[in-house]
């Protein structure tokens, strides 16, 4: 069993910051890529930020230069640091992570539960 936890969600102006946290936890043997991905009300799901095992990022052109994607390989853990958010920014936030389990043959991907920011103007 493998999970995906994250934290880090609320409420917060325009201009502000929130910094968004995603635990993976079970029988994990290795994680390749992980990354953030959002929803917002009547749209598709979207890639916001990527991060693969050797620390090399992507981000969506929307984001480039406000938002930071890292992680902590020893903990599993992916951080997402959302700076200058806009109403735009305003979705339920998902992570996701590409894993491979001490049953599996092959990386499969997970998702946590998601997690919900608002930015108000």
């Amino acid at each position: 069993q493998v999970q995906l936890v994250e934290s880090g969600g609320g409420l917060v102006q325009s201009g502000g910051s929130l910094r968004l946290s995603c635990a993976a936890s079970g029988s994990i043997f290795s994680i390749n890529a992980m990354g953030w991905y959002r929803q917002a009300p009547g749209k598709q799901r979207e890639l916001v930020a990527g991060i693969i095992s050797g620390g090399t990022t992507n981000y969506t052109d929307s984001v480039k230069g406000r938002f930071t994607i890292s992680r902590d390989n020893a903990k599993n853990t992916v951080y997402l640091q959302m700076n200058r958010l806009k109403p735009e920014d305003t979705a339920v936030y998902y992570c996701n992570a590409k894993i491979l389990t001490s049953w599996s043959v092959r990386h499969y991907d997970y998702w946590g539960q998601g997690t919900q920011v608002t930015v108000s103007s």
